[in-house]
């Protein structure tokens, strides 16, 4: 009786261990990408870029500069929102920001072979049009931008929040779940790093809360040459927009 006991309840934690990979497994788009607090919209969009049968619809702001600036958000991050700042801050580049598929107004579902090759595809429409294209990317969007400088002619790259792999970062809040083989969005920016060739500016939030600081060290480490890296001590994952020294340190690198 007591060994029958105890084989029932093992079958049921394994039951239960199962389910909850099954869980991370099938649900890992829905916790990766947040797009419904985009959907939205204070401004309309006025640029748009056709790929695989897909229509994605951004903004462009300062148009007509020599030099251009794409820009890829966060998971779940309104990047019209950042259509003045950025026009203020960098008025002598033509900035694109263009939402991920699903975000937004853009059509389709977002994972991360979609949103490489929507980088890809921006970048050789935008290019031909000015003599430099440099790349910000924020937190996911660190992953997106890291992946198109590997392959193309980025004039600089500025990472903020930026990891080595989100593998690594989801296994740090489900210690006890086998992550890496569930891990289908991946984003292991430490394996693209080595080809990188332009200058690189990593942008750190002190109290970031979703990215460990360790995660940001060992993406410094697997650059070629040792990447530019600023702290803003005070900020955390959410909130490094709000600090002036994130602007001055943007502006400064992208002078």
């Amino acid at each position: 009786m007591f060994w029958r006991v105890i084989a029932t309840m093992a079958a049921l934690a394994f039951l239960f261990y199962a389910g909850c990979c099954a869980l991370l497994y099938f649900n890992q788009r829905h916790m990766v990408y947040h797009p419904e607090a985009t959907w939205r919209l204070h401004h309309p969009p006025d640029f748009t870029l056709v790929h695989e049968g897909l229509t994605l619809r951004g903004w462009v702001m300062n148009p007509g500069q020599p030099r251009a600036l794409l820009y890829f958000g966060g998971n779940g991050e309104r990047i019209e929102d950042a259509r003045e700042d950025f026009a203020r801050w960098f008025p002598q580049r033509t900035i694109y920001l263009l939402p991920y598929r699903g975000y937004a107004r853009s059509d389709g579902e977002p994972d991360e072979r979609a949103l490489v090759s929507d980088a890809l595809v921006l970048f050789d429409q935008v290019s031909p049009k000015h003599t430099e294209v440099a790349v910000i990317g924020r937190s996911l969007g660190s992953g997106v931008a890291i992946q198109l400088a590997a392959q193309r002619p980025v004039e600089r790259l500025a990472l903020v929040t930026p990891f080595d792999s989100m593998v690594r970062v989801a296994q740090s809040f489900y210690p006890l779940m086998p992550v890496n083989w569930l891990a289908r969005e991946r984003f292991e920016s430490w394996r693209y790093a080595s080809r990188v060739r332009c200058p690189v500016l990593l942008l750190r939030a002190g109290e970031d809360q979703l990215v460990a600081a360790q995660r940001t060290a060992v993406l410094a480490a697997s650059f070629t040459a040792p990447p530019s890296q600023q702290v803003v001590p005070e900020a955390d994952h959410n909130t490094i927009q709000e600090y002036s020294d994130y602007r001055v340190g943007l502006s400064r690198f992208l002078q």
